[in-house]
């Protein structure tokens, strides 16, 4: 167990980003087409082909999945992931045709200081072709791929990762861009939020404060008081074994 999505066997993850314009992609790629579902939340969704995910609806299966910077710029990444996919001959078939069946959910990062005057087109299908090609085993955790340009209220966001076995021995493993409106950290202070859950000690060990404050529980949103909506996503990829 590494503490990554691709616990699951079957499951490759790859990246491709570009620090000058602050952005990326992050492609998980199947080996095998998995069963897929989808949640969305929130009034400001970024999404590509989750219609195929419903159950009544005839595709019941995925070949990979696109998550992207670029908020709906950003959709150009899914095409991407199935050119690299059509050239490895994946795909639902229909008689002589071959669609690789990609969703993609994007996350919003054009405020974030990088360069967006990309010209005339978005650069994510070439980065999401990049993305796919690399996926494997292992990957980088971070300010990467789809977390490239990610931010919080207080520090900077990120891709991560993380895997589980329950008693029963089944494995779930989950990848996350956490591109999110609030502060990851406790107040002013060092500890965070996510200290319960931490693993080794990946959080620095600091744990939760001894007490709160209420400084600490106020409200520490991204962009400040004058903050819109908009602004913030988190994308969420939970996979278990078939």
């Amino acid at each position: 167990m590494k503490n990554l999505l691709t616990d699951i066997a079957g499951v490759r993850v790859g990246h491709a980003d570009d620090a000058s314009i602050a952005s990326g992609v992050t492609a998980i790629i199947f080996d095998k087409p998995a069963v897929a579902s989808i949640d969305v939340r929130g009034g400001g969704p970024g999404t590509r082909d989750d219609a195929l995910l419903q159950p009544h609806n005839t595709v019941d299966a995925v070949d990979a999945i696109a998550l992207s910077g670029g908020s709906a710029l950003g959709l150009d990444a899914a095409g991407g992931v199935q050119a690299w996919l059509a050239e490895q001959g994946r795909g639902l078939r229909i008689r002589e045709a071959v669609i690789p069946i990609v969703p993609g959910a994007i996350c919003f990062d054009l405020l974030n200081g990088g360069n967006k005057a990309w010209g005339r087109f978005p650069p994510y299908r070439d980065l999401a072709y990049a993305a796919a090609a690399a996926a494997g085993s292992d990957f980088r955790l971070g300010s990467v791929g789809a977390g490239m340009g990610a931010t919080t209220a207080n520090l900077k966001g990120g891709l991560g990762s993380a895997s589980a076995r329950t008693d029963d021995g089944v494995t779930v493993a989950a990848l996350a861009v956490v591109n999110a409106v609030g502060a990851v950290t406790v107040g002013d202070g060092p500890s965070f939020w996510a200290a319960p859950f931490e693993v080794d000690g990946e959080f620095g060990g600091r744990g939760l404060p001894a007490a709160f404050t209420p400084d600490m529980l106020k409200a520490r949103l991204k962009g400040g008081p004058a903050a819109t909506s908009g602004e913030n996503t988190t994308l969420v990829v939970v996979v278990t074994p078939r």
